[in-house]
């Protein structure tokens, strides 16, 4: 579930489509996590940030199954 396409791209070639990458949901929702951090005047260390903006975007996928 973590690897659906933010953006995704739908190609026609030779007939046939299909789904062309890009970046993810998640990775999609953890840069807007990641921005809402930075903004904010919590302090933690940069790699916690990374990490903290990851487990948000999970959250956020994991609302989206309900």
């Amino acid at each position: 579930m973590k690897d659906i396409p933010a953006f995704p791209q739908y190609v026609i070639n030779n007939g046939g489509a299909y789904v062309e990458g890009g970046m993810t949901l998640r990775d999609y929702f953890a840069a807007k996590a990641m921005q809402g951090l930075l903004a904010s005047d919590v302090y933690a260390p940069k790699d916690k940030f990374a990490e903290n903006a990851y487990a948000m975007a999970d959250a956020m996928l994991k609302a989206r199954e309900v």
